[in-house]
């Protein structure tokens, strides 16, 4: 069962949700009361929630169950992590939800019902480097980006500006949080300020790497695992 406010999470987690031959989606629910007369009815046995939602928010939507299911908490908000595993969470994923950080978060659910091998993944599967995208809040709007177009993406204190082939985006979120959510093998921190997509870079030396004419800087923490990782491309 997926409970989400915005029509493009539930998206998000339905797409990779198809990917696992073992799950079926029995409801998808815009708010948290109709999630609740849904739970009386039928059988669900794990839940990706929002937590925060108009009416009745996620947490006190599991408050309110008596026998709640297992529950996947995803967010944009980190300000509730700690009551969510307090109501004993199986994962609180941040949004926008990569597909690598999902397959993570799943990991720990085959755990939580006793699974001895993770359910398996779809043909499709090991093209989904070519698919991966997120979502980024723009403008009072979830805006969808494949991380195929990012160059790079730049830290401005509280917001990030991702930069990409055709266009370029701000938005309110840590570069951090970003970072864990790209896939590893595409992308490179460079700088606490930076991170680049592996295959947009044209050039590099000891300092600087140019993408798309733009010399970036290479930050001294950051010049052996950069230069380790650019080398053995």
């Amino acid at each position: 069962m997926i409970v989400d406010d915005e029509p493009h999470a539930i998206e998000v987690i339905e797409s990779y949700l198809k990917n696992f031959t073992d799950i079926e989606i029995v409801a998808k629910c815009g708010d948290g009361i109709q999630a609740f007369q849904i739970l009386q009815q039928k059988k669900v046995d794990l839940m990706f929630l929002d937590v925060k939602m108009p009416g009745l928010n996620g947490n006190d939507l599991l408050k309110s169950l008596k026998n709640p299911p297992k529950v996947v908490f995803t967010t944009a908000y980190t300000d509730y992590a700690v009551e969510g595993f307090e109501l004993n969470a199986v994962d609180y994923m941040l949004k926008p939800v990569s597909f690598d950080r999902f397959l993570k978060g799943m990991d720990k659910v085959y755990e939580q019902f006793g699974v001895s091998h993770r359910m398996s993944v779809s043909e499709s599967e090991p093209q989904r480097n070519k698919d991966v995208f997120l979502y980024l809040k723009v403008d009072r709007k979830m805006v969808k980006v494949d991380v195929k177009d990012i160059l790079w993406i730049e830290s401005l204190k509280d917001y990030i500006k991702v930069v990409l082939r055709d266009r370029v985006h701000i938005s309110k979120q840590k570069i951090s949080i970003l970072e864990e959510l790209l896939p590893d093998e595409g992308f490179l921190r460079i700088h606490r300020s930076f991170i680049v997509s592996m295959s947009m870079i044209e050039s590099f030396n000891s300092q600087t790497i140019e993408i798309s004419g733009k010399e970036l800087p290479i930050g001294r923490n950051y010049k052996n695992d950069c230069h380790r990782r650019l080398k053995a491309v």
